[in-house]
């Protein structure tokens, strides 16, 4: 009976304790300069509570650096397959890397 009861008393009382955070360096492809797509992606990381930072890259597609929660880091990724109203997204090329936790905000850069 003891044993049950600091078994109970041990599990995790919050899904905090069981946050994942991860680190994703994306390029989105497609039409997706010159319809907002910085100011919406910044707009919708910041909804999350996800931080880092993306930008027009001089190919015409954009970068993206995302760290938080895997789950909302995930939200932010499924979001980048569509993009705001204009875009058009053809691809969304995904690496993963170690979270380094180096964000305060998620920030437009140019």
């Amino acid at each position: 009976m003891i044993c049950q009861q600091l078994a109970v008393s041990l599990k995790p009382k919050a899904k905090y304790y069981l946050m994942d955070n991860v680190r994703v360096h994306l390029i989105v492809s497609g039409i997706v300069q010159g319809v907002f797509f910085r100011a919406n992606t910044r707009n919708q990381a910041q909804m999350l509570g996800v931080k880092g930072w993306v930008r027009n890259k001089h190919d015409g597609m954009v970068e993206i650096t995302a760290e938080g929660d895997k789950e909302k880091v995930e939200r932010l990724i499924t979001w980048c397959y569509k993009g705001p109203p204009g875009a058009l997204v053809n691809d969304v090329d995904i690496k993963w890397d170690d979270y380094k936790g180096e964000f305060k905000d998620f920030s437009v850069r140019y």
